[in-house]
């Protein structure tokens, strides 16, 4: 069965359920009860399956990757760093843009093809953009769980068989 080689995950609405540059107010901090906050007190979450998602991911030996077209890059970055996803991500190619320009830094810091990687996203655009290079793109609509990402493998194997990559 194909597997991809790289994972990438959009931030916004794909890993979190807001966007960091409108919805939540830095500077954030992490509490004793390993909780994240904002500036306001108010909790910063993310989607429930995400965290074991990413342990799986990870153990299972994927590369992972994040790519997110916030103009807020260093507080995209510091939630990434809070929730401890440092450790997951290989690859971050956070700053505004066509998601087509953070594709071809991946391809070209990881050398791998753009057929061996595997993109959820909750913009349809960015689906749209990002499949033309010819990476297997899911529509994340409602946020990661691990129904999408069990989908995702599906659709990977299909589009490229039992071939190895």
């Amino acid at each position: 069965m194909a597997k991809p080689k790289l994972i990438v995950f959009d931030l916004d609405y794909t890993l979190w359920p807001f966007w960091v540059d409108t919805h939540v107010d830095p500077p954030f901090k992490k509490k004793s009860d390993g909780k994240i906050y904002d500036a306001h007190g108010r909790q910063v979450k993310i989607f429930p399956d995400v965290p074991k998602m990413l342990e799986r991911l990870s153990s299972d030996g994927y590369k992972l990757g994040v790519a997110s077209r916030t103009s807020c890059t260093e507080e995209a970055r510091d939630l990434v760093r809070l929730f401890d996803w440092d450790k997951y991500f290989q690859y971050k190619e956070i700053y505004p843009g066509c998601k087509v320009t953070h594709f071809e830094r991946f391809k070209q810091n990881s050398g791998l093809a753009y057929n061996e990687m595997m993109f959820f996203d909750d913009e349809y655009r960015n689906i749209l953009d990002v499949s033309k290079l010819g990476v297997t793109c899911i529509f994340a609509e409602n946020g990661m769980s691990d129904d999408v990402l069990e989908e995702g493998f599906m659709k990977f194997t299909e589009k490229n068989g039992s071939q190895h990559l």
